[in-house]
């Protein structure tokens, strides 16, 4: 029988991970919104969803909306459905992620785009395009990703394939 051990002991020998919110948008072409990150990012030249890091404090729909706001200008929906959770097992040396994806819905036709410092590029991409696209996680994320988003499921992915 194990020894009882105090809340606090035991909360610190608990898995840690940080926790990431993107938004997944599509336009009324079926095609993906994704921005490639400028000079000087450690991925420069590679392209993503709108997204980022949890502030502290911040739950995952906030972060969405936040990101959002500030990688594009755009102003996410009320009530973004989750579409799916991926877990990265060590990103960059950091340990462990949680990506939380959002359905950002249809992304109206002449919605202008401002990026933030981070970004140099938008773009609207189909599935065909990104298979040939340099991106920041696995392609076979987004075929996931805008499967749940067109069935109105939610997946569960690893290292950005779904499990």
């Amino acid at each position: 029988m194990a020894e009882w051990v105090p809340r606090e002991e035991w909360i610190r020998t608990q898995p840690q991970a940080l926790i990431a919110s993107c938004v997944f948008l599509r336009d009324e072409g079926d095609r993906v919104l994704l921005l490639r990150y400028g000079p000087g990012q450690p991925v420069a030249g590679e392209w993503w969803l709108p997204g980022g890091m949890l502030d502290h404090g911040e739950d995952p729909v906030t972060a969405a909306r936040r990101e959002m706001l500030e990688e594009t200008g755009i102003v996410l929906g009320p009530a973004p459905r989750l579409l799916g959770i991926d877990h990265r097992a060590d990103v960059d040396g950091t340990g462990p992620v949680l990506d939380c994806y959002f359905d950002g819905g249809i992304l109206a036709e002449g919605t202008a785009v401002r990026l933030s410092d981070e970004h140099d590029r938008h773009a609207l991409f189909s599935l065909r395009e990104l298979a040939a696209t340099p991106l920041v996680a696995p392609f076979s994320a987004l075929v996931a990703l805008h499967s749940a988003a067109s069935s109105g499921s939610c997946v569960c992915l690893r290292e950005g394939e779904p499990v």
